[in-house]
Order: structure tokens, then C-alpha cells, then sequence
């Protein structure tokens, strides 16, 4: 069974070299719809909560809600990081709170102190499926990821990769110590 939670990404982009309108700089909504597959955890009666499936994908996906993606090789990149420079906001700003952890991976790197995401490719929605399965396919039993943005989708379904244990008391992912970090729960031990 699934449990599918959806999340809107407010972002700017272009397709550098594209030839049409997509190589000016614009902006999107973009809703990336994410399908996690389980069993039932009988002790909630659920796959997976949709709230916790949220707090997991967020921590990586507010790095590209309100943020500008580029390709590495966009001639705009370091005249932006300069802008940003002069601005005295390349690396961060006071009010610049809606930060994720930064990432680096062979598709994508995120500069949360900027809202930056630099990616490898230009970046589509079938790129955004590809960098976002990347980010979270250890952290989450996806099953499949579609992204809308525009007027272009593309979904993909995904064999889960995650082998996540699960808390018996609320259905979140038990920690590297076997420990619930919501309810303290702990395999192998006694429960009060």
C-alpha cells in the first residue's frame, strides 16, 4: 500500500541554450506529488504518516522553494553569486531562515545561505524527479515521484530502495540506534 504526500515548490529557473522561451529567466509553482510503499505498520495502521513523510523530504526540499536553479555552466551563475557579493547576502542573510540542509550530489549542489541550487543538467521536471529520488531514495520507501510544473509533468515509479524500520508506536523511522526520536521508543528493549 501507498501513503502519497504532495508538497509546492515556489522556484526560478531557465534553460540555458534552450532555443524558445523557457532560456529567459522566469518562475514556477512546481508540485512534486511523493508515493511512498510499505507494509501496513499495524501499530498505527498506516504505511507511513504523511506529516512525517513532509518533515523528511523538507529538510532536502526547501532548498528549492523560493530559490533560483542553475545549470553549473549558465553564464548567470557567477554574475548572480556577485550581485549576491556587493548585496553582502551570498552567504546568508539574518532574515534567510527557510534554509535546508545543504547537499552535493552528481546531479545537483544546494547553497541554502544563497537559495541556490546549481544543477548538472538543465533543470526539467524529469531532472527535478531525477535529483529528488537521489536525496531522499535512502531516507524514504519511494515508490514513485511526479513533478508538475507549468504545463509539463513527468512521473516515475521507483522499486523502494529503503529498507526503513519503523517505530511500532507511531510509524516513523526508527533511528541508526534503533530509537524512535518522536515517541523514544527503542527496539530490542523492554517497553514500560
Amino acid at each position: 500500500m501507498r501513503s502519497i504526500t504532495t508538497f509546492h515548490l515556489q522556484y526560478a529557473h531557465r534553460f540555458y541554450q534552450f532555443q524558445g522561451e523557457a532560456q529567459y529567466l522566469h518562475g514556477h509553482t512546481g508540485t512534486l506529488t511523493i508515493e511512498v510503499e510499505d507494509s501496513i505498520n499495524e501499530g498505527v495502521n498506516m504505511v507511513y504518516p504523511c506529516n512525517e513523510i513532509k518533515k523528511v523530504a523538507w529538510d532536502v526540499l526547501r532548498n528549492f522553494d523560493h530559490a533560483l536553479i542553475l545549470r553549473k555552466d549558465d553564464p548567470l551563475l557567477p554574475a548572480i553569486l556577485e550581485v549576491y557579493d556587493r548585496q553582502g547576502i551570498r552567504k546568508g542573510h539574518r532574515l534567510n531562515t527557510m534554509k535546508g540542509e545543504a547537499f552535493r550530489t552528481d546531479l545537483a549542489v544546494a547553497y541554502p545561505d544563497c537559495r541556490l541550487v546549481v544543477t548538472k543538467d538543465t533543470m526539467t521536471v524529469e531532472g527535478m524527479i531525477m535529483i529528488v529520488h537521489e536525496l531522499l531514495k535512502d531516507k524514504l520507501p519511494i515508490a514513485k515521484l511526479t513533478f508538475v510544473s507549468g504545463d509539463n509533468t513527468a512521473s516515475e515509479c521507483f522499486k523502494p530502495e529503503a529498507d526503513i524500520e519503523r517505530c511500532p508506536l507511531c510509524g516513523i523511522s526508527l533511528d541508526k540506534e534503533g530509537k524512535c526520536p518522536k515517541c523514544g521508543w527503542q527496539k530490542g528493549k523492554e517497553q514500560e
